[in-house]
């Protein structure tokens, strides 16, 4: 991106002033040299986003962002309702409510060297990973609309968890205004099958030793030590997500002369909120988000019995599960009133600061746990959300470390049982169904993760609490 284009803010902070049709300007959180990277597609899709009715105060990119479909990943936009304001399925992205959870093993990484190869084997057996993949739960058309309403609530209740995990989940483990009935039959179809797996793409299951702590205060406060093990869980709705996404975006496509809106670009295709078409697409939105954080649980669940299998008696406790693509009414300070807003988060994770009345007792005073996925051979953060990121960018930072490079050119450059083998000889322990999967997400198609990590803790969005490298990796 030419740096030229941007006026310097502060030294991880760049602004696009309005022009055209922008109604407010877009912002950049980034170093020099991340800003230098990015594709220009990111200025062309963060300054559309800021042509979007009822947009309110910036459009707003993370330090992780790269292209999208409509906005760009790592995109975050806020809609004021009474104002015009809209909901687009490009802003929420295919992968509804996509996130990461964290789990406490208690144990340290002697003791899981010594079972490496027999612990990852136990989790690719467990946890099916890969496209299509399919799990051993089939569920009929009201179990369907259970699950889509009830979310981890629902896995819990039907033995997939812990009714104590809830707490230390997005929403408490479910989104009240979920509509079933505004999901397909294509949709749930695809899903009948999938409860309980992974997926592909960037999706992982992770286990992982905390290498770094930057913060000891709220590290103690996490439950967070040197050399701790930690399970990170990354996936989201699966079929039924994208299936809502690629049918929403087709009627928001077609409906949005009716509603007056002229788009800047077909892929943020989108409906007012109070229209007939945006109530119905939060409806099914809402029923993925109960989608993700079910699956997600069911997931946990099934970690758990792997890791039982090990280390008999052994207890994994939930740190936090956060999505970071998603779209909810939030209460935010608009020029010191409280305003309720339509905050779409696409590739960009929640990152509420310390007070923040959603949060557990035990986080009140740290802020939230903010969960940042690395890569196969580099690291995964922790962070916490701060007060200056709720004025920032609503309470937002960056999910992961960004892509630079596309699939296709991955597996130009990487093969994965090969890069398999490599990560082997690092002690890293990799499990994936499709070697093709592993070089599409080969290490060197992403950002450097720390450089990304830094600049969302420099700008404010998040501080940086502590810092995980992988141990034993199953992929999609």
């Amino acid at each position: 991106m030419d740096i030229n284009r941007l006026e310097r803010v502060s030294d991880f902070q760049w602004k696009i002033l309005p022009q055209g049709k922008m109604q407010v300007p877009a912002i950049i959180f980034a170093s020099e040299n991340l800003i230098k990277e990015m594709d220009d597609k990111v200025y062309e899709q963060v300054t559309n986003v800021a042509m979007l009715p009822g947009i309110v105060n910036a459009s707003y990119a993370m330090p992780d962002a790269h292209w999208g479909y409509g906005f760009p990943i790592g995109g975050v936009a806020a809609f004021d309702p009474q104002q015009g304001g809209v909901i687009s399925a490009g802003g929420v992205g295919f992968d509804i409510s996509c996130g990461v959870r964290t789990l406490h093993t208690g144990l340290k990484p002697e003791q899981v060297i010594e079972v490496q190869d027999e612990l990852a084997n136990m989790l690719y057996y467990k946890i099916p990973a890969g496209v299509g993949s399919t799990g051993l739960i089939n569920l009929n058309n009201h179990e369907m609309n259970e699950m889509l309403t009830g979310g981890a609530r629902w896995a819990v209740e039907q033995g997939y968890g812990l009714f104590k995990d809830l707490e230390r989940i997005e929403e408490q483990g479910c989104i009240e205004g979920a509509e079933p009935d505004q999901v397909s039959d294509h949709a749930k179809k695809r899903q009948k099958h999938e409860m309980g797996t992974l997926g592909s793409g960037n999706h992982y299951l992770e286990v992982q030793r905390v290498v770094e702590i930057f913060d000891h205060e709220i590290a103690q406060t996490f439950g967070i030590k040197l050399n701790d093990i930690k399970v990170s869980i990354h996936c989201g709705s699966r079929g039924l997500g994208h299936q809502i996404g690629t049918e929403f975006l087709k009627k928001m496509l077609v409906n949005a002369k009716e509603y007056g809106i002229n788009l800047p670009d077909r892929e943020l295709a989108c409906a007012p909120i109070h229209s007939n078409l945006g109530k119905n697409y939060l409806g099914a939105m809402r029923a993925a988000i109960n989608c993700a954080l079910a699956n997600r649980e069911i997931v946990t669940h099934l970690t758990r019995e792997a890791f039982e299998q090990i280390f008999p008696g052994i207890e994994l406790k939930l740190l936090y599960d956060v999505s970071h693509n998603i779209c909810k009414p939030e209460q935010h300070l608009i020029n010191g009133v409280s305003q309720e807003l339509y905050v779409h988060r696409k590739g960009a994770t929640r990152a509420y600061g310390p007070g923040h009345p959603s949060l557990p007792q035990d986080f009140q005073n740290s802020g939230q746990p903010v969960l940042i996925g690395g890569t196969m051979d580099t690291a995964s953060y922790i962070l916490a959300g701060t007060r200056e990121s709720m004025q920032l960018a609503y309470g937002s930072a960056c999910h992961g470390a960004g892509r630079c490079m596309s699939r296709r050119q991955a597996t130009r450059q990487w093969q994965g049982n090969k890069l398999i083998q490599e990560l082997a000889h690092q002690g890293i322990q990799i499990r994936s169904p499709s070697p093709r999967g592993v070089a599409e997400e080969a290490p060197g198609a992403y950002k450097d993760v720390s450089t990304v990590v830094e600049a969302a803790d420099q700008a404010g969005l998040a501080r940086m609490v502590a810092k995980l490298e992988p141990m034993i990796c199953i992929k999609g």
